[in-house]
């Protein structure tokens, strides 16, 4: 009897352990990854999270954020900020798609200066389209060795591409994720929720459920009630417990998928509608109340449209 409980207390302590390891994984910060060109990144852990939101949660739209399913994700990288007027021109010098290096609104000229203290090129860059940041991922991954992740009619390489749509497009529209390629991408709406949350259930990644509460979301994000109807550097407010910041506020995020209703089943690694005419955007932006900004929150806009108010971050696979 005395060796039976014994065994049954050594599997007791190994699933305690077992337990304890996963959630430190899930919880601790983990530690930043600084790309060749300056690109901040943290791997994301594997898991499985709830998305959408309640129907009871406070400021909830409509029923787009239900129903509420299991998804599960495998590991990846992610942007610590969303990426910057500064890291956008880097890349984009040069480029033969007819797409601008400088093309945010909130540029730095005159009424458009940055708040005080703040450094304006690590502002988020802007008014850019989602057909625009398929070749600033693409064009990021070649300068650091990476290989291209997206490819149009054939071809990986964006100077094939031609200039960037300014409506909407079949072919770019038609873009496919290259298989086993390893270079930078949008995040998937499923990857960007489960990110923003950090293993948070609340409607804020930071505990609050009350998108009224000034006090409690001035901490976390840009809104239209603090951002002084402007843009702010990156960086300037509190991060996650993933270690991401931004991620309520300051400039709405494309995302890879197509805008559609959620199935009503637990999903793997899922990537979005087969098909439709707007991509999914995240986040909120610093001109709209926080209600917006929201981990559940969906909005969507049309791939070839711009806004001082539209923005990304990118995330690579493990």
């Amino acid at each position: 009897m005395k060796n039976i409980f014994w065994q049954f207390i050594a599997i007791m302590v190994s699933i305690v352990l077992f337990a304890a390891a996963n959630n430190a994984e899930a919880q601790t910060p983990p530690t930043p990854l600084t790309s060749p060109t300056g690109i901040v990144m943290v791997r994301i852990p594997t898991g499985t999270f709830t998305m959408g939101s309640p129907e009871n949660e406070k400021g909830r739209w409509d029923n787009s954020e239900s129903p509420q399913r299991q998804v599960t994700l495998s590991a990846f990288y992610m942007g610590v900020y969303q990426v910057t007027q500064e890291q956008w021109a880097t890349v984009m010098e040069g480029n033969t798609n007819g797409i601008s290096e400088t093309p945010s609104y909130f540029h730095g000229g005159s009424g458009r200066e940055p708040a005080t203290g703040e450094v304006q090129a690590k502002r988020p860059v802007e008014t850019v389209r989602w057909y625009d940041v398929l070749v600033f991922a693409n064009r990021l991954s070649v300068m650091e060795g990476l290989s291209p992740a997206y490819r149009i009619d054939g071809s990986a390489d964006p100077d094939d591409w031609g200039n960037v749509p300014t409506s909407n497009n079949a072919t770019w529209n038609a873009v496919e994720i290259v298989a086993g390629s390893t270079g930078y991408r949008l995040p998937t709406e499923a990857q960007w929720e489960y990110a923003c949350r950090a293993g948070t259930t609340t409607a804020f990644n930071n505990g609050t459920d009350d998108w009224e509460s000034q006090t409690a979301l001035d901490s976390i994000g840009w809104f239209s009630f603090n951002s002084g109807s402007m843009t702010h550097e990156v960086g300037k407010k509190a991060a996650n417990a993933w270690g991401l910041y931004d991620m309520h506020g300051n400039v709405w995020e494309w995302c890879w998928d197509w805008y559609g209703e959620y199935p009503d089943e637990a999903q793997t690694e899922p990537t979005g509608a087969s098909s439709g005419s707007s991509r999914v955007i995240r986040g909120g932006d610093w001109s709209n109340s926080a209600q917006f900004a929201r981990s559940a929150f969906r909005n969507y806009h049309n791939p070839f449209g711009r806004g001082n108010h539209l923005g990304f971050r990118l995330v690579r696979p493990e």
